[in-house]
């Protein structure tokens, strides 16, 4: 019987055949899960662009068509990634991690500017967002880095080295400017290290000097119209027109949905354009007018079944570089949803995440299926890489 051996994060020698075993251990609750969150994305998305589209549906032109050709890429992603030993692509994760930093750099000259943001490539009929791609190749680096030192933050040395790590891709994301996207970094770091063994007071400390430094990122590293957007969380009604309005619009929109909302294409903000990016970054308070207060639960117990999948990946992996990349996805979805959510009922300030698997988008769309792959992959492989 033929085996592999990988060293450096893991040295197991595994049985081919049991690596490549058939399809008994997908796991397809969280699969489905994900389809679902994907239906619905596209009931949304066809409800909120009826204003803005009355194309054929069958066009690349519409929005929910081309949904729909980004969700078959990315099932088709997911599946070949599944079948992939991870330990390939965390074997390949500091090239992954440089090719990441020049896209990055990229895309600050000669990338295509939206909503005062430099964020995607532009190619033609499909916009390549680099940052999503990004967060996986960060949270493969980590747990390479991390399984490559025993699996171990507690050392100082080695936790400032992973900071140093997750801290160029931030800094590049945030100068886009995209602050949303940048906490989700660290978020993503926070989790990984925390699993890692990182020492409390050492989180706490590194917590009092980010605190202490705080006022001075206020003063000279946020933009003016981060400052604004702050300044509206606090009082909407500052700016009603300006920066208010989205702000506005979405508690509008969520409140009137009430339990059962108004019903499908009959939400007001939404239908006679009031609620601006209602497909991507207000998808929510669309699912909220339209959908009530059940449609939204009925989403948020989909997402809490995704993510104890993912929980459970980490807990069964059969690995250090396993565990932590499970984690590392974990927290990289529940960032984005709780972030997404947190903007639209006005308890953070507006930033361009999307809504995992719901919100318009294709890079979005392809790279976070593209991290259950990675999470299939572990589940899938569980045994095969256990130590015995």
């Amino acid at each position: 019987m033929s085996s592999v051996t990988y060293g450096g994060y893991g040295g197991n020698t595994r049985s081919t055949a049991s690596v490549w075993r058939g399809w008994d251990r997908f796991d397809y609750v969280m699969a489905l899960a994900a389809l679902a969150l994907v239906a619905i994305g596209l009931v949304l998305i066809y409800s909120g662009s009826l204003s803005l589209y009355n194309g054929p549906l069958a066009s690349f032109s519409s929005p929910v068509f081309k949904q729909v050709v980004f969700a078959c890429a990315g099932i088709a992603a997911m599946l070949i990634v599944s079948k992939i030993d991870y330990h390939y692509l965390t074997h390949y994760a500091w090239a992954l991690y440089g090719l990441s930093i020049v896209s990055l750099v990229a895309i600050l000259v000669i990338g295509q500017s939206a909503y005062g943001s430099t964020r995607w490539f532009d190619l033609g009929p499909v916009q390549i967002q680099p940052s999503e791609f990004a967060k996986l190749a960060t949270i493969l680096a980590l747990a390479r880095y991390f399984s490559e030192h025993g699996g171990d933050a507690k050392d100082v040395r080695t936790l400032l080295i992973s900071l140093v790590i997750v801290a160029p891709v931030s800094a590049l994301v945030f100068i886009q400017p995209d602050l949303g996207t940048s906490i989700v970094f660290f978020a993503i770091w926070i989790g990984i290290v925390v699993v890692a063994g990182a020492n409390r007071s050492h989180l706490l400390v590194m917590a009092a000097i980010f605190l202490a430094i705080l006022p001075f990122l206020w003063t000279f590293a946020i933009a003016e119209y981060q400052v604004d957007r702050v300044a509206v969380l606090v009082d909407s009604e500052e700016d009603p027109l300006g920066d208010g309005y989205n702000v506005n619009q979405s508690k509008i929109a969520v409140g009137s949905g009430q339990l059962f909302g108004k019903g499908f294409t009959n939400g007001d903000q939404t239908q006679l354009g009031y609620l601006k990016v209602a497909t991507k970054d207000f998808i929510f308070s669309l699912l909220s007018e339209e959908f009530g207060f059940v449609g939204c639960m009925v989403v948020m117990g989909l997402f809490i079944l995704l993510l104890m999948r993912g929980v459970r990946a980490a807990q069964i992996a059969g690995d250090t570089a396993g565990q932590l990349v499970a984690v590392g996805i974990v927290m990289l979805i529940l960032m984005q949803t709780f972030i997404n959510i947190a903007v639209n009922v006005s308890i953070f300030p507006v930033t361009g995440i999307p809504l995992p698997f719901i919100s318009q988008g294709g890079s979005s769309l392809v790279s976070i299926f593209i991290s259950l792959g990675i999470l299939q992959s572990i589940v899938m492989r569980h045994r095969a890489y256990r130590q015995t």
